[in-house]
């Protein structure tokens, strides 16, 4: 993968060569195989170029084809080569040599401004059409690559990081209240609602799913793909259906080995990484490779504190998946002394703006730099499974199956269900009445509602942007709106793009600083659109949740891994106890930034200070989720980012 940026001047004037060398001169601080530039005449195109598959060792990124006229930039790993070749009908001696940016741009000239709902891959790229004097580009359907652009009537320049905007003379730092806005008012992980604005006011972003033509002084974002409910599959068996997600999941899992360096992977102790892991090691073993997996733990003196059905140290799953599947240099890491307060500046530098996952931000970061230390082209994840190979709400269902008063299949899957889960019918039920019910269930316990979360936003800004109304309308206000229909809550999932670009962005950016590409099998496009595509009986049945991938990891997987329904892993238990030996110096931050006025136009200073007399005194580790240490810590994160910019 790569760095991608440039310039166009929309006057038709010359475009000036020290901005793009501004632009170039930023991106050195990432690690890079070649750096170049192309310009011509009111174009730059700038490429800080990582080489990750074989095809792009040598790649000329930025490339003109002189015959037809085209200039491309491109930050693309192209998974559907062959059948792009294919519809091409380019000679499959000539296959190989093509680099994937060289393909896109072989693409663009049979489809035009259509060529991204051909791509199936992690891109983002930029074409230059000279006949058409066009600039267009896109950003894959999930936004696995990050683009930014800027625009004024004279200049639209682009880039893979903001970073590199701000270094031209012409370009503002100033910082979009509204963005920020509603990013303390989501309560939930979700940064905003808006996915074409980023947290400066003057820097717009191309959202996952879009492309963008730039022509005549005018930017305009299309839509070219939409998730909706397709065509259901319709086989004979169990088998048949287990057969096919085994082939479409394979394609998907070795189209993202494709690396002349080593294959890592991120590995838990559940399914998802567990069947990522158990594909990628079976195919690595065909091409004399072996696969390393990353595993976060705990510090060695923390102690579990989560329920019966929960775990912290998933170790022992971990060593089951490796013991059984093979091929595996497996590796566990505590990042012992760090904590996610002692993470925080470098997450700013890496992100370009506040986030909200830092109970995780130790491992996800740490096991990036230990991937990048072996030298793994490619790092494997299972991020996107809940919503695709392992979908299959057990509760959920049984709680449509009530409203739809199929009594006797629900009787029938609740009885098989109890076995499994040695739960009680009644308790199940009950359960599946509250979801199935929810208006019925809050009426009769009124006395035990659970509070919403305390606002964090400033009541003054909530006013000034209106940004309360606005997230209520959208049902984003603590988080994502549900449906009482199972089958159109998945399908909104895929539809919401504020969720991609959420977990994406940083993908996107550690990638580029660590030389390596995060990359998600369970995310193709063709493993969604097969997933979309079954009836729900596939996902539950018999008493059995996620009962796809189960059912077809059957000898590729361990049963104790395969057939596990009462334990699994919680991520990021242990971050207040990695906070405790700093904690008198962050309680002393977060009482600063409380009475800075700074800080307060943005904040709800009494929230802030209610959440800083509750937990003053370090905690047990069992409030890392409570919602007063996440008032503190996403206030520190907002509170330094806008120190460094000041």
């Amino acid at each position: 993968m790569s760095a991608i940026t440039g310039i166009f001047q929309m006057n038709n004037q010359p475009v000036s060569l020290a901005h793009g060398a501004l632009l170039m001169k930023v991106l050195e601080k990432f690690p890079a195989d070649d750096s170049q530039v192309w310009s011509n005449d009111c174009v730059l195109f700038g490429c800080h170029a990582q080489w990750i598959t074989p095809e792009s060792v040598g790649e000329r990124v930025p490339y003109y084809d002189h015959e037809r006229q085209l200039a491309i930039t491109a930050d693309a790993i192209i998974d559907n080569r062959d059948e792009l070749f294919d519809h091409l009908q380019v000679e499959q001696s000539r296959r190989a040599e093509i680099p994937d940016s060289t393909l896109i741009l072989l693409a663009y000239r049979k489809w035009g401004e259509d060529v991204p709902k051909y791509l199936i891959g992690d891109f983002a790229f930029m074409i230059w059409d000279v006949q058409k004097h066009q600039l267009f580009g896109a950003r894959d359907f999930t936004g696995s690559r990050t683009l930014y652009y800027y625009q004024n009537p004279v200049n639209f320049v682009f880039s893979t990081i903001i970073e590199p905007l701000h270094a031209l003379p012409y370009i503002e730092k100033k910082l979009n209240e509204e963005w920020l806005a509603e990013f303390l008012a989501i309560t939930s992980v979700i940064d905003t609602v808006d996915v074409e604005s980023t947290v400066y006011k003057n820097i717009q972003q191309v959202p996952p799913s879009h492309s963008i033509s730039v022509k005549d002084g005018k930017v305009t974002l299309t839509k070219y793909f939409t998730f909706s409910a397709g065509k259901q599959l319709k086989l004979k068996s169990n088998e048949e259906y287990e057969e096919a997600f085994r082939d479409v999941f394979q394609k998907a899992v070795t189209a993202r080995l494709r690396t002349h360096r080593n294959v890592g992977s991120q590995l838990s102790g559940g399914l998802d990484s567990g069947s990522v892991v158990s594909f990628a090691a079976r195919a690595l073993q065909k091409q004399k490779k072996q696969l390393y997996t990353y595993s976060s733990i705990p510090e060695e003196n923390f102690s579990d504190w989560t329920k019966r059905n929960t775990i912290a140290d998933e170790r022992p799953l971990i060593k089951s998946t490796v013991a059984y599947v093979g091929n595996i240099h497996d590796q566990y890491f505590d990042f012992a002394g760090k904590s996610a307060l002692s993470e925080v500046d470098e997450w700013l530098d890496i992100m370009e703006m506040p986030y909200k996952f830092f109970e995780n931000s130790v491992w996800i970061k740490g096991i990036y730099e230990k991937a990048h230390q072996q030298d793994i082209g490619v790092l494997l994840n299972g991020g996107r499974g809940n919503f695709t190979i392992s979908w299959g709400p057990a509760m959920q269902y049984y709680a449509s199956l009530m409203r739809k008063l199929s009594l006797v299949h629900l009787y029938d899957e609740v009885c098989k269900f109890s076995v499994r889960m040695e739960s009680g019918r009644a308790h199940i039920l009950k359960l599946a009445a509250q979801k199935a019910f929810p208006g019925i269930h809050q009426l009769f316990s009124k006395g035990t509602q659970q509070e919403p979360p305390p606002q964090l936003l400033n009541p003054e800004l909530a006013r000034k942007t209106n940004i309360i109304q606005k997230l209520e309308a959208k049902g984003m206000l603590a988080g994502v709106q549900l449906t009482k229909n199972l089958d159109k809550e998945r399908i909104m999932h895929f539809q919401q793009l504020n969720l991609w670009s959420t977990s994406n962005t940083s993908t996107s950016k550690l990638s580029l600083r660590y030389k390596l590409q995060g990359r998600d099998p369970t995310n193709d496009l063709r493993v969604i659109r097969f997933c979309l595509s079954l009836p729900m009986e596939q996902y539950i049945q018999k008493g059995q949740d996620r009962a796809l991938i189960r059912r077809s990891m059957h000898n590729l997987l361990p049963d104790d891994i395969r057939l596990n329904q009462r334990l699994r892993g919680i991520q990021g238990t242990d971050v207040i106890h990695r906070m405790t030996p700093s904690w008198s110096s962050f309680i002393e931050e977060v009482q600063q930034l409380s009475k800075d006025p700074m800080a307060s136009q943005l904040l709800n200073v009494p929230v802030l200070q209610s959440a800083i007399s509750n937990i003053r005194n370090a905690p047990q580790a069992n409030a890392a989720f409570s919602p007063d240490f996440r008032i503190l810590m996403r206030s520190l994160i907002v509170y330094r980012f806008l120190k460094k910019l000041s």
